[in-house]
């Protein structure tokens, strides 16, 4: 019986595993500009968890914009995390501190990133404008 149970376990640690799939919804265009501004653009992002993946873990998000269009999709690889002990250790000496996986994105080659980008920054125009495009992605 247990072999059984072990058998239907996801193989997540197999070499070759497809990558969790997230499909992450944006309801207001504004939010994903921001998360693109504040996260995307500079790499990576965090996911709050108490039970964060292992290191090395692969992502395909999926990211849904209310505009017509197919999502935007974007692979991501866990990078560090940080333990619920380790979240309330840091809260203790004053720090603000939550459990949770650091997320680095990956581009197949820098055409793919180019690509992604290009896809944003006609969105982030068309909906606010070149010159606030500009001085929200200043920073990069």
């Amino acid at each position: 019986m247990d072999n059984l149970q072990e058998d239907a376990r996801p193989k997540t640690e197999a070499k070759n595993a497809q990558p969790i799939e997230l499909k992450v919804e944006y309801r207001k265009l504004n939010t994903f500009f921001s998360d693109y501004t504040k996260n995307i653009l500079h790499g990576g992002t965090f996911i709050k968890t108490d039970v964060p993946l292992k290191i090395g873990t692969k992502f395909l998000f999926k990211l849904l914009l209310p505009v017509d269009m197919p999502p935007l999709e974007i692979k991501g690889e866990v990078e560090w995390i940080r333990l619920a002990s380790e979240a309330e250790a840091a809260r203790k000496e004053g720090q603000e501190s939550d459990p949770g996986m650091g997320i680095k994105y990956i581009y197949d080659d820098d055409a793919q990133h180019k690509a992604f980008d290009d896809t944003v920054a006609g969105l982030m125009i068309d909906a606010l404008g070149e010159r606030i495009y500009k001085k929200l992605t200043a920073s990069k």
